[in-house]
């Protein structure tokens, strides 16, 4: 699944200020800065603050976090589970049952603006191989 925007729209916890860009200075005005209300791409501080709101909504859903990667998540139903793998924008998802994919795609969704890429192909370079009978 894929991400869109995930940047501009979360709000600033801290006052940030830009220089004007090329092209949009005012006359008399050449010396101003911009203080930004939203996250731009780009911004230092842009993902790492996206990062927690989306750490607070899927752990919120019954997610845990991995130990060792942080971007990596484990849901457990019963004998059922689910793998969330956070690339960037990016999510991939491996499961055990089609229910629980189904939920969760819903669920974010519902949290986010969400692309459904069906299934993957490739990831970062390295080929998915699917044995549907195993």
């Amino acid at each position: 699944m894929d991400m869109k925007t995930i940047y501009l729209n979360e709000d600033l916890d801290e006052e940030i200020y830009m220089e004007q860009h090329e092209g949009f200075i005012e006359k008399e005005k050449e010396s101003w800065a911009c203080k930004l209300k939203k996250f731009i791409h780009g911004l230092k501080q842009a993902f790492r603050q996206w990062y927690i709101k989306f750490h607070d909504t899927i752990t919120s859903f019954g997610f845990k976090e991995n130990t060792i990667n942080q971007y990596i998540y484990l849901k457990l139903s019963g004998s059922k589970f689910i793998i969330l793998v956070l690339y960037m924008d990016d999510i991939l998802l491996a499961n055990s049952e089609l229910g629980l994919l189904y939920e969760t795609k819903i669920f974010l969704n519902n949290n986010f603006k969400m692309v459904d890429m069906n299934e993957v192909v490739y990831v970062i370079g390295i080929k998915i191989f699917r044995d549907r009978s195993q």
